[in-house]
This record gives structure tokens, sequence and C-alpha cells, in this order.
């Protein structure tokens, strides 16, 4: 007889050396937007890198996830929607553009833009692009634990794999988990939701074939209010509220995020919880049924529409979040604020996935700048408390930020402008001798200007700008 209960006794693992897989300058965990454009830096600026991605492949939530659409590479700055983030993530865009992988960014509320995308060619572009870069990549490699020397600094990550268990040593540690797994194991703190805990709901996405474009039409139009009254009528019962069904490159496939998962107490499906996390699976599932049941029933040219696939995981928002020298808030996003240590900018704004529904919050756009910078001090765990842990930095979407601010900055484009400043920073560190805190900011920004970034603010700008024949 099998039991899950939590009371029953611990088992007793025996102690056991561990092979050592390699040595690195720096070593990168999670290989979602975050961790290829921190691989992709730190070795365009001569470090030794390190990807260990848990998957086959890189994307992390963006394939993993079925999330298949960019968002937050895209402002609307005064009225006029521009792409603010570029760099690394220019770069593998035109690698995704020349196989035909991309789709033309399409509009949001009327209000900014975000660009779709043909998965495998995601996967493609990225393999190829941190190969040119010379990143070591070992996927399959889910992480399970971490060393640490006497000083507290982290030592080495350890590895599940195929082969067994393998130890990873590196100089610095980039955390692009998306968990926070790193850096919780490495004691630093973190937190887990707002004040009393809750998180943001996580989505099951999946695809549909056979559509009918033409008959479809705009049918992401008319398709919330034939969900209305599909509920109304008492024939249908939906998860939440806020569906989001559009066209892939293909006309005749169609994403869909509208699945939303809780625990059987109402709060939102843990992503750190085993146990959670496959009863979230299962209820996706079931969602899923039910949603193709009602766009075949209800919406014009979806008669024939058939899961075409379901994605590999639940897309998970939120779960721990560092603690560190600076957390982004709501109002830095609201209010499009600047900040000395800019590595870049965010331009999505809170995008709040509650119990039922989603809920958008806006800067006052077109009449502000539409984006907020992002702080390089929200990347560094806080010294007073991080342990001695002084070689790590943490990126992506369990990087320093409050409840409400994640909520937009969790977004791809903010991640891959977390990755590549966080990269760029680990490899100047390294090259200069200092401690990740002590890194001289403007020579951080200089090298990220000259690197594709864009920063945000014309002083920051114009200050790295007039300081670049330093690294010529």
């Amino acid at each position: 007889m099998t039991s899950t209960n939590s009371h029953l006794a611990d088992v007793s693992e025996p102690a056991r050396s561990v092979p050592l897989f390699g040595e690195f300058d720096v070593v990168v965990l999670g290989g979602g937007p975050a961790g290829i454009a921190a691989a992709s830096a730190a070795a365009r600026n001569g470090a030794s890198v390190l990807l260990a991605e848990r998957y086959g492949f890189l994307g992390g939530m963006g394939t993993a996830a079925g999330v298949t659409n960019f968002c937050g590479l895209h402002a609307n700055v005064f009225g006029d929607i521009r792409q603010v983030v570029h760099g690394v993530a220019s770069d593998l865009l035109e690698r995704m553009r020349a196989l035909d992988g991309l789709s033309e960014p399409h509009m949001i509320m009327r209000k900014t833009l975000a660009q779709a995308y043909d998965m495998s060619a995601f996967k493609c572009a990225a393999d190829g692009l941190l190969a040119a870069d010379g990143v070591h990549l070992l996927f399959h490699a889910l992480a399970a634990g971490m060393l640490k020397t006497e000083d507290g600094k982290i030592d080495a990550v350890l590895l599940e794999t195929k082969s067994g268990r393998v130890a990873v040593r590196g100089r610095t540690f980039i955390d692009c988990s998306g968990d926070a797994d790193l850096a919780h194991w490495a004691g630093v703190p973190t937190e887990k939701g707002d004040e009393s805990g809750h998180m943001l709901y996580p989505t099951l996405m999946f695809r549909v074939g056979e559509v009918d474009a033409e008959l479809a039409g705009e049918a992401w139009k008319t398709i919330p209010k034939l969900m209305d009254e599909a509920e109304a009528s008492g024939e249908f019962q939906f998860p939440r509220r806020g569906a989001i069904v559009r066209p892939m490159k293909r006309a005749y496939e169609w994403r869909v995020n509208v699945t939303q998962l809780k625990k059987p107490d109402g709060s939102a499906t843990d992503g750190t919880d085993a146990r959670s996390l496959s009863e979230g699976e299962i209820e996706g599932r079931r969602q899923i049924v039910d949603y193709i049941r009602f766009l075949r029933a209800k919406v014009p040219g979806f008669e024939q529409a058939y899961a075409l696939d379901i994605a590999p995981q639940l897309g998970i928002r939120e779960t721990r979040r560092l603690v560190g020298e600076y957390m982004l808030t709501a109002e830095d996003v609201l209010q499009c604020v600047d900040f000395e240590d800019s590595i870049g900018v965010n331009g999505w704004p809170l995008e709040k996935h509650v119990a039922g529904d989603v809920q958008w919050m806006w800067p006052p756009i077109p009449d502000c700048r539409g984006y907020n910078q992002l702080p390089y001090r929200m990347m560094l765990p806080r010294r007073s408390s991080a342990n001695g842990v002084e070689n790590l930095l943490v990126a992506g979407r369990c990087a320093s930020m409050t409840h409400d601010g994640q909520s937009a900055a969790r977004v791809s484009g903010a991640c891959f402008v977390m990755g590549q400043a966080a990269g760029t920073a680990a490899a100047l560190a390294l090259q200069a001798g200092r401690s990740l805190h002590d890194l001289d900011r403007r020579k951080l920004q200089d090298r990220l200007l000259q690197q594709g970034a864009f920063l945000g603010g014309r002083a920051v700008n114009a200050a790295a700008t007039a300081s670049r024949s330093a690294f010529r």
C-alpha cells in the first residue's frame, strides 16, 4: 500500500562522492530568456560559460510552457510604439526571422505590441546563438542542490542527469531558474507572493489546429463576449475571464491562454511543490478539453478545431523571488521610474493573474514615456544578509521585485534585459577581480551599450556613451 502522508519518517541517503562535470568562469542555471541572454553575454565578454537546463531545449516558459509570444520587447513611448529591448534579444530575433519563425508584432489592448513566434524556431535559433558564442550547454540537467566554500561563496551546483548526479564548479553563478532555486539553497533571503502569500495564478497553454481562419476572422475580439453568453446560459463554466485566443504564423493554428490553476483551497498552484504541480497539470488538461468543446460549439471557424499540442509544463508566473539590494515596485512601473544603475528597460504593464480574472494596470500612456528602467541592484542579494554569498546574481522572473512589480517585469522582454546585464556583469567582475556588489556600474552600462542594449534615459546613455573609448 502506498501513502503520500507528510507524517511519514524521512529516508536517509548514504553519503557519496559526486563526479565533477567541469569548472567554468560562469555557471548559468536555467535556459529561458534570462538564461539565454546571460550565457551569451558572459561568453561574449570573455568568460567560459556553462548553461544547465532541465529540458532538452532552450526557451523556458516560451517553449516548455508554450507561451509562443514575446511580451515586453516594445513600449508605447508618448504614443509611438517601438522596440526597446535590443542586444542579445535582437540577435535572437534575427536568427528566428531567418528561420521564418516570427510573426509581425500585434496590438495588445490598443496600447502596445507583442510578438508571436514559432516555438521550434525559438529552440533552433537559441541553440545556434549560444553555439556561435561558445557557450557549453548541458541539457536534461535538473538542479538538485549546491555546495559552498568555507567563506560562504557558492562552490558548485549539483545536477541530476541521465548520467547520474554531477557537480559543476563555477567562479560566478547566475540563477535564472525562475524559482530562485540556487538563491534559496544558498540561504539568500527570498519571498513568495504578496503580504498574504498569494501568488499569480499559472496557466496551461495549448494550441488548436484546423481553424478556418477566413471564417474565424478577428475572433479574438468576439470570444470574450461569447464566453460570457455561454456562462450566463449555464452551458459552460470557465476558470477565468480574459481569454487570449490568437492566430499563429500559420493561420490555421491558434494559441490559447485561458486556463487557470488553483489548489483545493483556492490559492494558486505552487510551482515549487511537486504535489501541487502534478494536480495542476491534470486540472489544466481537463480545462483544455472543456474549452475546446466550447470553441467547437460556439465560435465560427473553430468547428473542426482540435488540440494541436498542450505545453509540456504549466506556465508558472510567480514563485520565489529574491529579496535583493533593491526590489522593483508597482509604483516604479506605473511611474516610469529611472535608476542611476539602469541595465535596461521594462515596457510591460502590471498584468496580475488573480482568482478568476486578469487585471491590467498601465502607466498613463500615451502621455508618458511608457517604460521604467531596471536597476542592477535588483539582481544582487542583500549584502547584509547574504551569508557570504558574493558570487551570485539572480535574473529573470525570480529577481528582486515586489509581488505587483513582478507582475510586469516577469515577461520575456525584461528577462532578456536582466540576463544580458547579469552575464556582462559576471564577466566584467571576474576580469576586474572585484565582487559583483563592487562592480563599477558605469563600466557595466558602457559595455551594455557597446553590445547593443538600450538603457533608457538620455542622461544614463549619454554618460556611458561618452566613455565608450575606454573599452575599445
